[in-house]
């Protein structure tokens, strides 16, 4: 099968397809890659374009190009040339999680180094739980009442806590740069934060300290909270209520460890 000039007719085929900005971005991606390699597809070439990104890329991104491959010899009436991905190793739901250790160090420099706004940003998402979402409604009057409320489009209500000495130090700090209402989290221009602003600079702050990225975005702190409360107090429905799961399995995960802790364990305790 000759391989066309260009490929817009397949991106018009994923737009149609409802695929994700993202997702057409990738896909494409790998169209042209492969285009890059070879002039034709055949059940040879396909072959050697996944041995050449097993060779080449890491296994998600070997996985995610040949999905974009396949989607498109699935498009073209091409399916028998379709090639089988490749086995990822399971490793835990939480090792991407950041440290506590991690945690406190990045919180310390901000708190040192600054600009505040930024501890204060890790120091919510680590010390309520709350979704990046949610982090940006904070607003200067939840500080006096210490907890938020949020409702849910069925109507259900959700309230995420500020705990005591998170509300005082916010206070004063509001008070410093001379905010006496509003949102908590604005840029310079006094425009609320972004999610996508937020989870950019988190990286970027992960970087500047050291801190692996990986395990440095906005959700990683409310798995954080979620972890850290459990070890403090192990009440999983409790936990599964401040959190906003409609089911306390959901919540469960959190009572897994990590590989790295699985293996300190396994060190200790197996000594036969």
């Amino acid at each position: 099968m000759k391989l066309p000039a260009d490929f817009e007719d397949f991106r018009v085929y994923l737009q149609e397809q409802k695929m994700s900005e993202n997702s057409i971005i990738s896909y494409m991606g790998s169209l042209r890659l492969y285009q890059s390699l070879y002039s034709s597809v055949t059940a040879a070439s396909s072959k050697k374009y996944r041995a050449y990104l097993i060779n080449n890329y890491k296994p998600a991104t070997v996985n995610q190009r040949i999905c974009g491959f396949n989607h498109y010899l699935d498009y073209a009436g091409k399916p028998q040339y379709r090639i089988p991905s490749v086995r990822l190793q399971k490793t835990s739901y939480l090792d991407a999680v950041i440290s506590n250790k991690d945690y406190l160090a990045l919180k310390r420099k901000l708190k040192k180094n600054g600009p505040e706004l930024w501890f204060f940003v890790v120091w919510f998402l680590g010390a309520t739980g709350a979704r990046v979402s949610e982090l940006l409604k904070f607003k200067v009057e939840h500080l006096s009442s210490g907890y938020m409320d949020l409702y849910s489009k069925g109507g259900k209500m959700r309230r995420v806590y500020i705990p005591d000495v998170l509300c005082r130090e916010a206070a004063s700090w509001c008070h410093r740069r001379g905010t006496p209402s509003g949102y908590l989290f604005v840029n310079r221009h006094g425009d609320p934060l972004t999610a996508r602003g937020v989870n950019c600079r988190l990286k970027h702050y992960a970087r500047l300290y050291k801190i692996n990225p990986d395990t440095v975005y906005p959700h990683s702190f409310r798995h954080r909270f979620a972890i850290n409360f459990l070890q403090r107090f192990n009440d999983i429905a409790l936990l599964a209520d401040l959190l906003g799961h409609d089911n306390v399995e959901t919540t469960r995960i959190y009572l897994t460890r990590s590989t790295s802790e699985q293996q300190k364990l396994i060190d200790k305790m197996v000594v036969w």
